[in-house]
């Protein structure tokens, strides 16, 4: 300890008992966490245990939400089904709608696909590097919190303008979704077993009327077989009506009017009809045909 204020003063030090001096190895070697009693753990296997027991808890729950609330599948996919409306994920209907606009879509879809996405999701990357100020509070940052709040309403927007053009298609439509259907099919399923089966007064489906009447092989020939399928099944899943019992709704006159002038989302079939060979008569006979399909 020095005395004065001269330079060639001889300067001794007093040593303190509890200052241990430390190599430069030793200052690299961390404290130990029993140096902090009562502030810290061995991280394996106290840490690590607790860790573990938090992460099976929710994947146990994860489990027995998955077990009792299955997924709402649709059908299988079904090529011919022509009013299925294809959706993305949620998360992703921004996006979607971006693309249904004329400059990100057509001859601008690499620009509306991979070029914005690209400096969007790529923006975010470069944040943490082009935005090195201290400063945290967001209305002190005007540029970031902008951008930020900016793609925020974009994205909302887009999502919310994807999903109500996709309510609107589906009721103009007349379409039930798939996954909708088949959630109703299944509770319906679970009610009837819980009921102990089907009641005993349920409809049978009716059977085909005169299946060796002509009009049963010009039907082969016609465009109804595409739709409504060998048997007049239909297809139900993608809203196509079985011809099984239409004589009970509509009448010989009522079913030509339908195949001349459409109804639905079914266009007018007279011509497409004649142009795969068949004539005025044989049409007739169809409908003819068709007409008498009554439940017995």
């Amino acid at each position: 300890m020095a005395h004065g204020h001269k330079s060639d003063e001889k300067v001794v030090y007093v040593g303190d008992s509890r200052v241990v001096k430390k190599t430069p190895e030793q200052r690299l070697i961390p404290r130990d966490y029993s140096a902090y009693p009562g502030k810290s753990e061995a991280f394996i296997p106290n840490f690590l245990l607790k860790e573990w027991m938090v992460g099976v808890v929710v994947l146990v729950g994860m489990l027995v939400l998955v077990m009792s609330d299955p997924a709402p599948l649709g059908y299988p996919a079904d090529p011919k089904n022509t009013q299925f409306i294809p959706m993305p994920d949620w998360y992703f209907l921004f996006m979607y709608q971006l693309l249904k606009y004329p400059y990100t879509s057509g001859n601008y879809v690499v620009f509306g696909a991979v070029i914005v996405p690209g400096l969007l999701f790529g923006g975010l990357l470069l944040a943490p590097f082009l935005d090195t100020g201290k400063e945290r509070r967001f209305y002190r940052r005007p540029i970031a919190a902008s951008l930020m709040i900016l793609s925020l309403v974009a994205c909302s927007y887009l999502t919310y303008t994807s999903w109500a053009h996709y309510q609107v298609e589906l009721k103009d439509k007349n379409i039930v979704p798939e996954h909708i259907k088949r959630e109703e099919e299944l509770h319906a399923n679970k009610g009837a077993a819980a009921g102990g089966g089907a009641s005993k007064d349920t409809k049978k489906a009716p059977a085909i009327v005169a299946a060796d009447d002509p009009g049963a092989e010009i039907y082969k020939k016609a465009t109804c077989l595409a739709c409504h399928q060998a048997g007049l099944k239909g297809m139900p899943s993608s809203g196509v009506p079985a011809l099984l019992g239409v004589g009970d709704k509509h009448s010989k006159d009522e079913i030509l009017g339908i195949i001349k002038n459409g109804k639905g989302n079914m266009g007018k079939q007279y011509q497409a009809n004649l142009d795969k060979g068949l004539t005025d008569a044989d049409i007739d006979k169809l409908a003819d045909w068709l007409s008498r399909q009554k439940a017995q």
